[in-house]
């Protein structure tokens, strides 16, 4: 068998709060040897990293295809060869493709194809209700047999709540992972942007930030009720924050993610009706914003996701409140959670950890770690190296980054997936 071993590395390992020099033997697809400090391996083949960062690959549990149903968007082709470029070695597909995954066959369809491509890991999310509707639960148990990680509805709030305490009651019994997006249904309906003075100057509907608090207290009171495991799906605003660390303080099992543009973009970056930037949930304020921020440097955050949504330019460009809300941000992920080490002085480890160990933990994944035994899904990355976002040349089929034009520093030099090198 093979064996590769990658020397004179800064190894970043968030799971060990490790950051310093090293390496890594690979052999038959798994680590076998990790050495913090000088790091001279003998191996079949030697790749000398020159100093350059080495982590665990980073796993994104939030990304939207298009297939099936809506190829044209992106293909799971076109999203992996994005994730690998990216250093992204997992990717957990959404369920609201045509038709939704709200089956277990739709759950092994998926994660054949992912496999067949031989490129990332991919992994499915199954739907919580039938069809996305709301009103129908899923066949949750056989869906979580075949493999799907967890269960949601995506951007769709499940606004019954008998159902969906229906569905945490019978997740729980095994179990299961519950995520929902946390917003009250009759304040957000028919939003395009936060609410408050630059919404109302433009003449756009708002979103208000009670809205996400109003959504959250409702989903915690319900998993304090059945004793689900739940995730809130892309938290955006302050207020939230707080509902959720009193939940926590009283020991409720909830974790929270955050998508990568609530951490480096606000509602000013909407513009003149810039709709790269029509998201759900809306851009937020800069207060928001910072207390995001400071929720990943205090470990309040579990997970950072890129949120990828693929959109193509004739659902993008239309008038604002028209436009398809959403953005690609697979290939993005790194250089732009780094600006949170460049910009905001969070340490390195603490940007990593909801980008790796914190995702992997979540989902019983053996990844996002640097250890003995453990897959060799890698990232090699330049940390100062400059980078010029340019949406054209990203591999995504659509082309809707808000980064598009943006100035960011970290290169992805090298991404490994099972011991294989697919970027």
């Amino acid at each position: 068998m093979t064996t590769v071993a990658i020397i004179n590395a800064r190894l970043l390992d968030p799971a060990t709060d490790y950051d310093g020099p090293g390496g890594l033997l690979i052999e038959d697809g798994r680590i076998v040897r990790v050495i913090h400090g000088p790091s001279p391996i003998d191996a079949d083949q030697v790749i000398d990293a020159d100093g350059l960062c080495l982590a665990p690959g980073l796993i994104d549990i939030r990304v939207k295809t298009g297939e099936p149903g809506a190829e044209p968007k992106e293909t799971l082709k076109s999203a992996s060869l994005a994730a690998a470029a990216g250093g992204v070695t997992t990717i957990v597909v959404q369920p609201d493709t045509d038709p939704a995954v709200d089956d277990p066959a739709m759950i092994d369809f998926i994660q054949r194809r992912g496999a067949a491509l031989n490129l990332v890991n991919v992994r499915a999310a199954g739907a919580a209700t039938k069809a996305l509707d709301g009103q129908r639960m899923a066949e949750i148990g056989l869906m979580d047999e075949a493999g799907a990680l967890y269960f949601t509805d995506g951007d769709k709030v499940i606004v019954n709540s008998r159902t969906l305490q229906r569905v945490m009651s019978y997740a729980a019994a095994f179990n299961a992972l519950i995520a929902c997006r946390p917003a009250d249904p009759w304040l957000t309906e028919g939003a395009v942007a936060a609410s408050g003075e630059l919404a109302t100057r433009l003449g756009l509907s708002g979103s208000p930030a009670i809205a996400e608090r109003i959504g959250l207290e409702r989903d915690l009171a319900l998993v304090e009720q059945t004793g689900a495991r739940f995730l809130v799906d892309q938290i955006s605003t302050e207020g939230a924050l707080e509902t959720l660390a009193r939940a926590r303080a009283k020991g409720l099992e909830v974790a929270v993610s955050v998508s990568i543009n609530h951490l480096c973009f606000n509602e000013v970056d909407i513009g003149d009706y810039r709709t790269f930037y029509r998201l759900d949930p809306p851009l937020r304020s800069e207060a928001d914003r910072q207390a995001l921020i400071e929720a990943v440097r205090e470990g309040l955050i579990d997970v950072i996701t890129s949120a990828h949504a693929p959109a193509p330019a004739e659902d993008k460009r239309r008038p604002f409140a028209e436009a398809a809300p959403g953005a690609i941000g697979l290939e993005t992920l790194l250089p732009a959670a780094l600006t949170l080490h460049h910009e905001d002085g969070l340490d390195l480890l603490d940007v990593l950890r909801p980008l790796t160990q914190g995702p992997a933990a979540l989902l019983g994944l053996d990844a996002g770690l640097l250890a003995e035994g453990a897959p060799a899904d890698l990232v090699l990355f330049d940390l100062g190296a400059p980078v010029i976002i340019d949406a054209d040349a990203l591999h995504s089929k659509s082309k809707n980054s808000p980064f598009d034009g943006r100035r960011l520093q970290g290169k992805v030099l090298g991404t490994w997936v099972g011991g294989r090198k697919v970027h």
